[in-house]
C-alpha cells in the first residue's frame, strides 16, 4: 500500500511536472513570439517613414538623438571623446554614426557596419512634363535593378526633398504626398493577349505614369484659373504647373521658389504584418532599410547599458550609404561579394556567442548575381569584409517580403558584433 501510494504520488509529481515545464516553455515561447512582433512592428514604423534615402536619414537622426548621439559637420573641427557618441550626414542622404570606445587609442581598430538608404524605384526626371493620348503624365527613370512589371497597377504618390528659395537662402524641404496622385496602368487583355505568357514592357515607352485627362486639366483651369500665385513660369517646361502646385502646397512654399526637387514614386500601401500567423513582413524598400534599421537599433542598445563602451578598445561604426545599386553570409569567387574564410569564421563565432543561426548563399553557375558596397569598402580601404543581409522574397519587387525573426536576429547578431568583435579579433592568428 505504501510503495502504490508512493508511486501513485510521483507518478502525480510526474505529470505535475511536465505540465509545469510545457506551461513554461509555452510561456517563453509567447514572450519570444511577443518580442518578434514588437520588433518587427517598430521596423514598420521605420520603414512607413523612410519612402526616400532623405526620409531615412531624418529617421535616423531623430532615434539616434533621442539616444543622446551628438550631431557633427564635416566642414567643423572634431573633438571627440572616449565613451562618447556621434553622428554625421552627408547630402542628407548619407549617415554614419558612431561610438567612441573608452579603452579606445590612436591606431586601434573599428567595428563597422555598413548599409544603403536607397532602393530600386521611379524617379522623376528633372524634364518630367508629358502629355499623349489625352493624358497628362510624368516621365521617369528607372533607377537600380527593379523589377518594373511589379510597378503596374499601384496606387502611386511622390517622395524627396525639395530645394527652396527663402530669402537669400536655399533650404531642403521633405515631401510625401499623402495621396495616390499617380498611376502605370496595365492595357486591358483583349489588346495584349499574350500578356499572361510574356509581359516586357519598354521602359521608355511604357512605363509613364498617369497624372491627369487633358480634358479635365482644361476643365478645371477654365472654371477655377490657375493664377498668378501657380503660374509656375519658372518651372512650366520641366514639371506639369498642377503638379508642381500641389507640391508647392505640401512644403508651404510659392510655387516660383521652388529651385529643384529630387523625387521618388513611391507605392502607398503601408508596410504591414502578414501571413496567417503574421510572421512575414510585407513592404517595400526592404532592400536594405531592413539591414539600416537592424544596424540603428543594435548601435543605440549596444551603447545604452551601464560601462558598455568603457573597456571597448574600438570605435563603433555604422555608416548607410545612398547610391549603393547593390543574415545571409554570401559568397562569390569573383569577388562581387567580399566575404572570405577569415571574415566568415570570426562572424560564425559572434553568431555563435549570440545564438543566432546562419545560412550560407551561395549562386549557381548558370546565375548572375548582385553586387554590394562590400568588395568597394574592401578594395578602397583594406578592410576585412563579411558581406550578410536578410533574406527575402521578391527582392527589388515594388513590394518585398521577409520574416519577422529575420528582424530580431539581425538585431541581435549586430549587437553581438559591436559587443564581442574586438575579444574575437583579439584571438586570430594568421601566422
Amino acid at each position: 500500500m505504501k510503495t502504490s501510494t508512493d508511486g501513485k504520488r510521483l507518478s502525480i509529481f510526474g505529470d505535475n511536472k511536465i505540465r509545469t515545464f510545457r506551461r513554461t516553455e509555452s510561456f517563453s515561447q509567447a514572450m519570444r513570439t511577443k518580442a518578434l512582433k514588437e520588433k518587427a512592428k517598430d521596423f514598420i514604423s521605420f520603414l512607413n517613414k523612410g519612402p526616400s534615402p532623405y526620409h531615412v536619414v531624418e529617421e535616423c537622426k531623430t532615434r539616434l538623438r533621442g539616444a543622446g548621439f551628438q550631431e557633427l559637420k564635416e566642414n567643423y573641427q572634431w573633438d571627440l571623446q572616449p565613451q562618447h557618441k556621434y553622428f554625421v550626414t552627408r547630402n542628407h542622404s548619407s549617415i554614419m554614426a558612431f561610438a567612441v570606445g573608452g579603452a579606445y587609442k590612436a591606431g586601434n581598430g573599428f567595428s563597422i557596419i555598413g548599409a544603403h538608404t536607397d532602393s530600386p524605384c521611379l524617379r522623376v526626371k528633372p524634364r518630367s512634363a508629358r502629355s499623349a493620348e489625352g493624358y497628362l503624365q510624368v516621365s521617369v527613370e528607372c533607377y537600380g535593378g527593379g523589377i518594373w512589371s511589379t510597378w503596374f497597377d499601384r496606387d502611386l504618390t511622390l517622395a524627396g526633398r525639395v530645394m527652396i528659395k527663402s530669402g537669400e537662402k536655399l533650404e531642403q524641404r521633405l515631401l510625401h504626398i499623402p495621396s495616390p496622385v499617380l498611376r502605370i496602368p496595365h492595357l486591358a487583355i483583349h489588346l495584349q493577349r499574350d500578356v499572361n505568357e510574356k509581359f516586357s514592357p519598354n521602359l521608355q515607352n511604357h512605363l509613364i505614369p498617369i497624372l491627369a485627362t487633358s480634358v479635365y486639366q482644361e476643365l478645371v483651369t477654365t472654371e477655377k484659373p490657375i493664377g498668378d500665385k501657380c503660374s509656375c513660369k519658372k518651372q512650366d517646361e520641366r514639371m506639369a504647373p498642377e503638379l508642381l502646385c500641389l507640391i508647392a502646397k505640401q512644403v508651404a512654399a510659392e510655387p516660383d521658389t521652388i529651385m529643384d526637387y529630387e523625387l521618388c514614386l513611391v507605392d502607398m500601401q503601408p508596410a504591414t504584418l502578414g501571413g496567417i500567423y503574421e510572421e512575414f513582413i510585407f513592404s517595400p524598400r526592404l532592400d536594405n532599410l531592413h539591414s539600416c534599421y537592424c544596424a540603428l537599433q543594435a548601435l543605440i542598445t549596444s551603447c545604452e547599458e551601464d560601462g558598455a563602451l568603457k573597456d571597448d578598445p574600438n570605435i563603433r561604426i555604422i555608416t548607410f550609404y545612398d547610391n549603393e545599386e547593390g543574415p545571409v553570409l554570401k559568397y562569390n569567387s569573383n569577388q562581387r561579394y567580399a566575404t572570405t574564410a577569415v571574415t566568415a569564421a570570426i562572424l560564425r563565432d559572434i553568431a555563435a556567442r549570440v545564438d543566432v543561426p546562419l545560412q550560407e548563399l551561395m549562386v549557381r553557375n548558370d546565375s548572375s548575381c548582385g553586387s554590394t558596397i562590400g568588395p568597394i569598402l574592401s578594395a578602397r580601404l583594406g578592410l576585412r569584409t563579411v558581406d550578410l543581409g536578410g533574406p527575402q522574397l521578391s527582392m527589388h519587387s515594388i513590394r518585398e517580403m521577409c520574416c519577422t525573426s529575420s528582424v530580431e536576429q539581425g538585431f541581435t547578431l549586430f549587437q553581438g558584433f559591436f559587443k564581442h568583435f574586438p575579444a574575437v579579433d583579439s584571438q586570430l592568428t594568421l601566422d
